[in-house]
């Protein structure tokens, strides 16, 4: 997996992106087939706003939110992610061969 953060009218310090890393690494563990993940950090006035996308075996993921704090931005971005993440894999589950087996030995 690739993380790359880059900032738009902000720099991106260390630790903000030892923050961003730690919080998509969890949402990295839910699919393992993550090859790669843009994240882009924005501040405009008072408005901060997060965005990512992720490159998957199949498909992308693109998320963002806005926030008054860059870190709060984050952890909404990742739970944002989080919930897309577990969506698209429950997706390529096919849970209605699961429902005919069922059915034949009821």
């Amino acid at each position: 997996m690739q993380l790359n953060v880059s900032g738009h009218h902000v720099e991106v310090t260390a630790s903000l992106r030892e923050y961003v890393e730690s919080k998509i690494e969890k949402t990295a563990r839910h699919f393992d087939l993550v090859s790669d993940i843009h994240c882009i950090l924005t501040v405009e006035k008072l408005r901060h706003k997060a965005e990512a996308t992720i490159q998957l075996n199949g498909g992308t993921i693109y998320a963002d939110a806005t926030e008054e704090d860059m870190y709060a931005a984050i952890d909404s971005l990742v739970d944002k992610l989080e919930r897309r993440v577990r969506k698209h894999k429950e997706k390529l589950v096919d849970h209605h061969a699961r429902d005919i087996e069922k059915a034949r030995y009821a």
